[in-house]
């Protein structure tokens, strides 16, 4: 993230102290770079760096954050089902998704389940620096060109259009291996990204098959591959 200077209005946004940050990433060297961004601005303080979804709910649970920023990518229990689980124990603790993957695949299943933001890696330290001060504040946070994507839904199902694609009926953890299958990721590839055995992942590919009305694993993959690389919905059987 390039470091560039926070804009003043939002530094001042959020008052009555410093407000805690707990950030969840697998990638230590991610976790550092993130809390010395946080740290570097008065308004906001870090109370934990934690790797996975487990020590999250470990270190929430000894000393509650005010906002959770959160990779989707983690070990063990996805970051879409922390979300939700969380949102459960404490929907009073704010969560922003700090992602690598593109928010057309993620960022609406995130908001639906709890988070109020979505943000890229990629996105400068003053946009992330935004955001968290935005869903401090009690707002969404969005890119622009996500928001013009939800509202076209809203439109669209307003006028009694289906925009619901097959992929919707795919759990967190389905979604996940049926995008790497589409970015062309092996079984054995899939399970040690996610901390999965293979013969469980196996599982996933049956199961996204046969909600998806997949014949094969060729359908699978040719359909992951079109999913992914057009960003829309797999056409039901």
């Amino acid at each position: 993230m390039k470091s560039e200077k926070i804009r003043p209005d939002f530094v001042q946004v959020v008052s009555g102290g410093p407000k805690r940050v707990l950030i969840v990433d697998d990638h230590p060297l991610v976790r550092e770079g993130i809390a010395a961004l946080i740290r570097a601005t008065p308004s906001l303080g870090v109370s934990a760096e934690v790797g996975s979804a487990e020590e999250a709910f470990e270190s929430i649970a000894k000393d509650p954050p005010d906002l959770v920023l959160l990779d989707i990518s983690l070990p063990g229990k996805s970051g879409l089902d922390f979300i939700k689980e969380l949102h459960v124990i404490n929907p009073n603790i704010y969560v922003l998704v700090l992602s690598m993957h593109e928010e057309t695949v993620y960022a609406e299943r995130a908001l639906r389940v709890g988070a109020y933001g979505y943000i890229m890696k990629q996105e400068p330290s003053e946009k992330v620096i935004e955001a968290i001060q935005r869903v401090l504040c009690g707002e969404f946070y969005v890119s622009p060109s996500i928001a013009s994507h939800l509202l076209k839904q809203y439109v669209q199902n307003g006028q009694g259009s289906d925009t619901c694609s097959c992929v919707e009926r795919l759990s967190n953890r389905e979604l996940q291996v049926f995008v790497a299958i589409g970015k062309g990721q092996s079984t054995q590839e899939v399970a040690d990204k996610f901390s999965l055995s293979v013969k469980t992942v196996q599982t996933y590919r049956e199961h996204i098959k046969r909600k998806l009305g997949l014949r094969n694993a060729t359908d699978l993959v040719y359909n992951a591959t079109q999913w992914v690389a057009s960003e829309a919905g797999v056409v039901c059987s």
